[in-house]
């Protein structure tokens, strides 16, 4: 449902993202996460027809944002959260854009039902503390039931409560065949959320691929009774040996079976033998050291 190939952003003689390319499908949600500057929201703008691109195209059901017949029936972003009148209501801020849009009036109060704005439905926004206003923005995404969204940031000020009543949300839209791209800082929330990752660093991708496969590809950790001639070994095999604390070594790019079939020839009793597994906070910083 977004197809982005080759999309770049200049200005001046500053790239700010570069040659980025990337398809997610229906059913998933796709985490997208960068530094800073990163060119992660510059990114999400082109897509959404905010920011014209210097090159290539972002497609959202095959057309570009502005081509397609009713835009908020098929996306749904949350860009800024901020971007509310502060006079009005949340239900007349969420009713204007009802009528903009083409949906009834009573599609308003339905979902300020659903993000948890019912009660406050008839205070001002500038009254709204952040979280509220995040659900706020969820609702307008929300309201022509598009089945793409893409959220920036959308648990800022969320509590606890809050985020997990945003997880449960956004599982429901992919079950649903939707399709989620969602940006956020919170690393271990993006964790137990997301199916996919896409790492951006100095605007260009890298990496993209299922959540699990990054997370559980980091190679072997093991333990030997002698860990120093269980290194040397390892070392004469040619692989990577990093020695860590309690006599742990970490083997890159070997799996268990390798290691252990390689201490077995060389009679070393072993300890303990697993994956090396990362930590998405471990991945990130290690994706965008570069």
């Amino acid at each position: 449902m977004i197809s982005v190939s080759g999309l770049t952003k200049r200005y001046g003689d500053r790239t700010v993202v570069d040659d980025v390319t990337f398809t997610l499908e229906p059913g998933t949600i796709t985490g997208f996460l960068g530094a800073n500057g990163a060119g992660k929201s510059t990114t999400l703008r082109m897509i959404t027809g905010l920011v014209p691109a210097t090159a290539g195209t972002a497609l959202i059901a095959g057309r570009r944002y502005a081509d397609l017949p009713h835009p908020p029936a098929v996306l749904g972003a949350l860009l800024d959260a901020s971007a509310v009148h502060p006079g009005r209501t949340g239900r007349t801020h969420l009713r204007i854009l009802a009528d903009t849009i083409g949906v009834p009036a009573r599609r308003a109060d339905e979902l300020l039902d659903l993000v948890g704005l019912a009660d406050v439905a008839k205070r001002r926004v500038g009254g709204y503390s952040l979280g509220m206003r995040q659900r706020l923005g969820i609702a307008a995404a929300l309201l022509a039931d598009p089945p793409v969204l893409i959220f920036d940031e959308p648990a800022n000020g969320l509590d606890p409560e809050g985020i997990r009543w945003l997880r449960g949300l956004l599982r429901e839209r992919a079950a649903a065949g939707g399709t989620v791209l969602l940006s956020s800082h919170l690393l271990g929330e993006v964790e137990h959320t997301v199916d996919r990752l896409l790492v951006i660093s100095k605007g260009r991708i890298r990496a993209d691929a299922p959540i699990g496969e990054l997370l559980h590809g980091g190679g072997t950790r093991v333990r030997a009774a002698d860990p120093a001639a269980l290194a040397a070994d390892l070392r004469r095999a040619g692989l990577t040996c990093e020695p860590g604390g309690d006599g742990l070594l970490t083997v890159p790019g070997a799996t268990p079976a390798q290691v252990g079939a390689l201490a077995a020839r060389h009679g070393h009793a072993l300890i303990d033998l697993r994956p090396r597994e990362n930590g998405l906070e471990e991945l990130f910083f290690e994706l965008t050291a570069a």
